[in-house]
């Protein structure tokens, strides 16, 4: 079992930003990494607070993603010089990992862990 991790900025707080954003980051994360949906195990979104138009779990589900898989979406913390408009992933994958993981910082979230982005 390995975990996977992504973000990604909104353009704007509208449910359909989001669900490009969400479309986007989860679509890089599966192809990149080869994912199908029965190698899911969960996926926990986090979402700053100045996203309220959608939840991303939902996006996730609108754009085709883990329609049997457990989602779980929350608030990320508000903290001082916080990222706008951030939608982060987590995803657990069962299976043993085949070659380096593939992690996805998209759009703005480009600045968060350069340590992991290829």
């Amino acid at each position: 079992m390995y975990a996977l991790r992504g973000a990604i900025t909104a353009d704007l707080d509208t449910a359909e930003a989001i669900d490009e954003a969400v479309k986007e980051m989860i679509g890089s994360l599966f192809s990149l990494n080869g994912l199908k949906e029965e190698d899911i195990v969960s996926v926990l979104f986090s979402q700053t607070k100045d996203l309220r138009s959608r939840n991303a779990a939902a996006a996730c589900r609108k754009a085709g993603f883990c329609a049997r898989v457990p989602l779980f979406c929350v608030q990320e913390a508000d903290t001082e010089n916080a990222l706008e408009k951030a939608i982060r992933v987590l995803v657990t994958v069962d299976g043993k990992m085949e070659g380096k993981p593939h992690m996805v910082y998209l759009k703005g979230a480009s600045v968060l862990r350069p340590d992991l982005r290829e």
